[in-house]
């Protein structure tokens, strides 16, 4: 076994391959950019190097830097993680070169596998079952269009060299595909380096489901069971869970075998998933190879009670796999969500800022005759008070649930889901919690349209009764002002004691919601009065009054609230005048009103903002241009990510303040336009 190892990643995945490492009593050693200088993996870590810049091509995406990391520090092998390098063929050969072990598969492995067009065309030859498309090498418009066209609408854009759902459209109809087609190329090549391309039929309501599989050097390969991805936002994964809900064992069998078969067709060593896309009849077809460990994996790990990182250690050190296919088996039920820095209403944009708040779901163990597995984890990169910057993926934790069944399962996850406390960006836990009760997903009726077609009501307002968080808003209120009387005179105190009078005090909030879609007005301005008279406390709510009592819980901003006979427990947290209420499994935030607080700003109608921190890839107009609401104006490029800004109204285009390749700040004013005429 190794005794020293180098993580070439960054966040969540570098934690845990650190935590394994720990484990097994292997030295571990972090490389971290300039933005990452402090982060929760460098700390993990028993060494760490600086490597570059905050970008990734500055740091991450430098493969030299990383290599001579590993020689400096004395490294036998590198962990790629997932995304950056871990399908990268000339990293893999580097490290090859340098005699360091590279903890993936073979270099011709990844080369095979590393093109869809050439995995589709192996797979062909191997008799695998493909969706109807074209792979080929000639990648001229016209010929795209033509095959495109001859395929038949709607059909699926992929880039090539491409993962993650970077450099995928669906096109719906033959006037589409060419600017589909440009946008495609754009974000491939800016993604990968590469712009090619590949087409597929689009399936109506397919499912997504993949098989795990594992080789050593001995050329033995197992497949560690199914899961189901279906679940996604912009062709990203957002819940993931194993085994595959509804399969019979018969296709199970034969998903597993299909997929040890592709493994072996290209000699694959280490970790690796096959991913298929199935139809509602039950008939999957290859999809492509992911030469590495997936985001998904702790669902695995759920079921089967292995550690996915330590059989690639193992392996990589030429070791034989732990178990071989007979002696392998599935327990129970288990889903992932991936926690985002993102705003589900505003199309899933990335959200950055510092996170002032964070409290995570406690891990709990199951009880006896339950396997010994962790029935709730956590895998996270960051730290309260870290910031998610708009250099990387703005993921902030994974959550894995486990069950004895996929109910159980999804009790957990949805009371998992209500104990995140979150203050800083925006965040998908909301919209996450609305899936997990949905019935579509709780009946496991799972495709990868499911977002959409159930948008309405994924992204309805919010209708939580908000008396509760407003009483305990209030509580907060009252106890800052009575910590606030430090030279406790009888004539400052602020604890609300009047002699022979009563006491009243208006308590104004504004409601502050992250989830808010553009030019959407959610801030409602509610008045709450607080009275004490003879000892008797009131809160007058919507114009009705109530018995009220509040008091402190154990911990500093923990309060328990009584409005009439009902008693509610939450906690508060108090950033300025904005607080943060958690109580019933839900978030709500309260702008308190002041009565020197200034008016919000009115910004003109005129003016189109950035929606976060990126860079402009494209201005597809210029000043004097007569546009109609909805037109096109420039497209933006943040996490590798596209963002197309598009005229709000019917006007003129007054000025552009942005040329392509300018670095642009969240919000910053990007064009002027004027109405016609």
């Amino acid at each position: 076994m190794f005794k020293k190892i180098l993580i070439a990643n960054r966040g969540e995945i570098a934690c845990r391959v650190a935590a394994t490492c720990k484990r097994l009593g292997i030295g571990s050693v972090a490389v971290f950019s300039d933005a990452d200088a402090d982060a929760k993996h460098v700390a993990l870590c028993d060494e760490a190097v600086h490597i570059g810049g905050s970008a990734a091509a500055d740091s991450y995406l430098r493969l030299e830097r990383i290599v001579e990391a590993a020689r400096a520090t004395g490294a036998q092998a590198i962990h790629p993680g997932y995304g950056f390098l871990s399908e990268n063929e000339a990293f893999a050969q580097a490290c090859t070169a340098h005699g360091i072990e590279f903890i993936g598969p073979p270099v011709a492995a990844i080369a095979a596998m590393g093109s869809k067009a050439a995995a589709k065309a192996l797979m062909q030859r191997a008799a695998v079952p493909l969706v109807p498309g074209y792979h080929g090498d000639d990648q001229s418009a016209d010929l795209l269009q033509r095959e495109a066209d001859a395929i038949g609408y709607p059909v699926l854009l992929k880039a090539s060299a491409g993962g993650g759902g970077k450099g995928m459209r669906v096109v719906e109809q033959s006037a589409d595909f060419a600017a589909a087609l440009a946008s495609c190329k754009r974000e491939a090549a800016s993604s990968f380096g590469n712009d090619r391309v590949l087409i597929e039929k689009y399936l109506l309501r397919p499912r997504h489901v993949e098989v795990q599989v594992f080789a050593d050097k001995a050329g033995n390969t197992v497949y560690l069971f199914d899961r189901d991805c279906s679940v996604q936002r912009r062709h990203q994964k957002v819940l993931e869970e194993a085994p595959a809900p509804g399969l019979s064992d018969a296709v199970r069998r034969q998903m597993g075998e299909a997929a040890v078969a592709a493994a072996r067709a290209v000699n694959y060593v280490g970790a690796g998933t096959v991913e298929f896309i199935m139809t509602p009849e039950g008939q999957f077809y290859f999809m492509e190879m992911n030469t590495r460990l997936q985001v998904e994996h702790p669902v695995t790990e759920m079921v089967t009670g292995l550690d996915l990182v330590e059989w690639q250690l193992r392996v990589a050190a030429g070791e034989a796999l732990p178990l071989l296919q007979h002696q392998l088996s599935v327990t129970g039920h288990a889903i992932e969500a991936r926690i985002y820095a993102e705003n589900p209403a505003r199309g899933f944009l990335p959200s950055t800022g510092t996170l002032r708040h964070l409290r995570l779901p406690a891990a709990v163990e199951f009880k006896v005759g339950e396997g010994g597995r962790a029935a709730v984890r956590i895998d996270s990169g960051v730290r309260c008070g870290d910031t998610i910057t708009p250099f990387y993926d703005p993921m902030i934790a994974k959550l894995i649930v486990h069950g004895a069944d996929r109910a159980a399962a999804l009790a957990r996850l949805s009371s998992a889901l209500g104990e995140f406390e979150i203050v800083g960006p925006s965040t998908n836990v909301e919209f996450l919690q609305r899936i997990a009760g949905s019935v579509p997903f709780m009946a496991a009726d799972l495709d990868t349209g499911l977002i959409e077609r159930n948008h309405e009501a994924l992204f309805a307002p919010a209708t939580a009764s908000t008396r509760d968080a407003l009483a305990l808003a209030c509580a907060a209120q009252l106890a800052r002002e009575e910590a606030d009387n430090t030279d406790r005179s009888p004539w400052s105190t602020l604890h609300h004691w009047r002699l022979n009078a009563g006491y009243r005090q208006v308590l104004s909030w504004r409601t502050a919601g992250h989830e808010a879609a553009p030019g959407a007005d959610q801030a409602t301005l509610t008045e709450v009065v607080f009275e004490r008279d003879g000892g008797r406390d009131t809160l007058e709510l919507d114009g009705t009054r109530h018995e009220f009592s509040w008091r402190r819980g154990s911990g500093a901003d923990e309060f328990s609230v009584t409005v009439d006979q009902t008693r509610v427990a939450g906690r508060v947290f108090i950033d300025g005048e904005h607080f943060h209420v958690f109580c019933r499994g839900k978030a709500l935030g309260f702008e308190r009103e002041t009565p020197l607080a200034h008016a919000a700003e009115e910004h003109g109608t005129g003016r189109l903002t950035a929606p976060m921190p990126g860079r402009v890839i494209a201005v597809l107009v210029a000043p004097g241009t007569k546009v109609d609401k909805g037109t096109p104006l420039l497209v933006m490029e943040a996490m590798k990510m596209e963002h197309t800004i598009e005229a709000p109204a019917a006007g003129v285009v007054a000025e552009i303040l942005f040329a392509v390749g300018d670095q642009v700040s969240d919000g910053a004013q990007l064009l002027i336009m004027e109405a016609e005429g």
